[in-house]
């Protein structure tokens, strides 16, 4: 790859690495935030949801634009937007009196900020790399966000050692440099076609009307690794507390562990996958696979090494199916359209780990058989549907396009 592709690369993979940080980076200091804002446990959860809601509401929108004006226009103020939240949100609580309300209107900024980042950036890298060199860069790209996943939990505890506060600096300080290094470092592959909206949706309906099943099929599988693998990282959280006697830097070193396993296996897929140029389908049902398999299992481990290691291996699955869904994703429809598709997924994305953590947490208050089995239920459900509708053709890199 020639040095401008990797400094590109480079930057397209510092997008989806912020965008993690949204959520996860404060996770860790929500005890001090409640205690310090007098609020409930409730109230400490919204500044996720109105960060995941306003940011799955947003990125079908900026899909659609993006294809209008050009990646690059919507990503590089979205991160500067994603900062600007943060900001928001840390003067209020720097200067105000009661911020709680202010702070959440900070959050809502950064989830439209972040709306335009990561799914933005999966569809340009579709532009730019073709054939075997977009399975390998989507595969960074996915490691890139398990990275960010797997480092969000310890850098929201290190930061957190100066104030709670400095955590919503933090995402402005962050995103400059990568808006930089995407305005500078990055391009586009073509000029953005116009279109009338009519014409847009004429033309979306059509990718759907031919490959519907599969490229729903496809984006629902990439939903459900997510949905399981943070319900299930909640739910590992508190058990590590009460059960285990683990807490602080310690327990999060520990949850990473997983994360760390899915972060190798997606890189190392993607490079494998850029090599042979198929086998697309088999990663994906591979994947899952092991991730239902892994759900069952998990439900009778009781010794904290064994959990430790089926999960990882849950883990390794869910490595196995987001690059795989990233390329297909990606390769179904043509670059004047791939902005409004990759946001689709993106947005589902943002849903399944949203809904994640509250769904495993109402599972489990029913029982803990309820939580594993009816996870791995919904786990061979969406299985079925990927073993029957996912189709290669059409989906994957043509074998015949060269590199960029």
């Amino acid at each position: 790859m020639e040095k401008k592709y990797r400094l590109m690369v480079l930057a397209f993979s510092g997008v989806p690495f912020i965008m993690v940080l949204g959520n996860s980076m404060l996770i860790p200091e929500f005890p001090q935030i409640k205690s310090a804002l007098n609020i409930s446990q409730f109230q400490v959860g919204l500044f996720i949801t109105a960060f995941s809601i306003s940011a799955g509401i947003t990125i079908p929108f900026l899909g659609y634009l993006c294809d209008q004006i050009g990646r690059i226009k919507i990503i590089v103020p979205a991160l500067l937007l994603y900062g600007t939240g943060g900001i928001i949100s840390g003067l209020a609580a720097l200067f105000l009196d009661n911020p709680y309300g202010v702070i959440l209107c900070g959050r809502v900024v950064q989830g439209i900020g972040a709306a335009g980042t990561a799914p933005i950036v999966m569809a340009l890298v579709g532009d730019i790399f073709q054939s075997q060199q977009r399975s390998e860069v989507l595969g960074i790209i996915e490691a890139s966000n398990g990275l960010g996943k797997v480092l969000s939990p310890i850098l929201g505890s290190a930061i957190g050692l100066i104030s709670w506060i400095a955590l919503f600096f933090s995402y402005a300080i962050l995103a400059l440099p990568i808006a930089a290094g995407v305005w500078f470092w990055g391009e586009e592959k073509k000029e953005p076609q116009k279109q009338g909206f009519k014409e847009y949706l004429a033309n979306i309906k059509g990718i759907f009307e031919e490959k519907g099943l599969s490229l729903i099929a496809t984006i629902l599988a990439g939903m459900l690794v997510l949905f399981i693998l943070f319900g299930l990282l909640s739910s590992f959280s508190d058990t590590l507390e009460t059960k285990y006697h683990i807490k602080g830097f310690t327990k999060g070193l520990v949850i990473a562990i997983p994360i760390l396993f899915m972060s190798i296996t997606s890189y190392s897929t993607g490079h494998i996958l850029k090599k042979i140029k198929k086998y697309f389908k088999l990663s994906i049902i591979s994947g899952m696979i092991l991730v239902t398999g892994m759900l069952v299992l998990l439900y009778y481990m009781d010794s904290l090494y064994t959990y430790l290691l089926f999960f990882s291996l849950l883990g390794i699955g869910t490595g196995l199916v987001l690059p795989s869904v990233n390329t297909m994703v990606t390769s179904s429809c043509s670059t004047s359209q791939r902005g409004v598709i990759t946001s689709l997924y993106g947005a589902a994305r943002f849903i399944g780990v949203a809904i994640g953590p509250p769904a495993f947490t109402t599972l489990q208050e029913i029982s803990k058989l309820t939580m594993y089995f009816g996870a791995a239920g919904i786990s061979a459900l969406i299985l079925i549907l990927a073993l029957i509708f996912i189709k290669e053709k059409g989906m994957t890199p043509r074998k015949d396009a060269q590199g960029g």
